[in-house]
């Protein structure tokens, strides 16, 4: 006996772009985490390729997965995992924002229309400029939250996504240097709250040839974990 896949379509606005032409990888993964369980739970998603923009794709649940197409293209697959994910370490939040004025990405920005960390309008792109903190190997930013992002219910997985993924990047990532998202693993453990502030805290936790790992979260300022994201990177040949 075979279970039908239940389709819907997705469509992802310009405004949520990482690279020229395409979705932020970390958009895409928390929209398909929101399919999959509503990001309450971990959720590994894999990228196979580039999400196209204002583009109707497939969206299919199946089983205990869901995948996004466009014709007969995998671009993205998502299935649950089994653990709960944790953060990288908390950084207070004045300490996370003057983090911010060492950004590699001041000097030279290789995704500088990115939705998540590019130099986009305050309120249009969420202006995420992680830099070093002092002492440790951690990268950090403070997240003032847009109402410009908040939904029906809230602030959507989407946007929690989009914020764990480029700063997993900018932990490895030295002037003009450049990387590709491949996999996002990521769980929601309470909701973000427009308006809110919150540390946004990512650490380098490997490399393998052309693959970069890293460790996100997103904290409230009393150093409660919100959000975790577990991200691998791949850089161009």
């Amino acid at each position: 006996m075979t279970t039908a896949a239940l389709q819907t379509v997705l469509t992802v606005p310009q405004r949520f772009r990482g690279p020229v032409g395409v979705a932020n990888g970390g958009w895409i993964a928390g929209a398909m985490a929101e399919a999959l369980n509503g990001g309450r739970s971990a959720v590994e998603v894999t990228l196979h390729a580039p999400t196209p923009l204002e583009t109707e794709l497939r969206l299919e649940h199946l089983a205990n997965s869901v995948s996004l197409s466009h014709g007969d293209q995998l671009l993205v697959e998502a299935i649950p995992v089994a653990e709960d994910l944790e953060g990288p370490g908390f950084v207070p939040f004045t300490d996370a924002a003057k983090a911010e004025a060492g950004f590699v990405g001041l000097k030279a920005h290789p995704f500088a229309e990115c939705f998540a960390c590019g130099m986009r309008e305050p309120g249009d792109g969420l202006r995420i400029f992680p830099g070093p903190v002092a002492g440790t190997d951690l990268v950090a930013a403070g997240w003032r939250v847009p109402f410009t992002v908040t939904g029906d219910d809230g602030v959507p997985a989407s946007i929690v996504g989009a914020v764990l993924d480029c700063i997993t990047g900018w932990a490895h990532f030295g002037p003009g240097e450049t990387a590709l998202l491949g996999r996002l693993a990521l769980q929601i453990h309470r909701p973000v709250l427009p308006g809110g502030r919150y540390s946004v805290v990512a650490r380098p936790t490997g490399r393998d040839g052309r693959k970069m790992f890293g460790q996100s979260a997103i904290y409230e300022m009393d150093g409660t974990l919100v959000a975790a994201g577990r991200a691998t990177w791949i850089a161009p040949r």
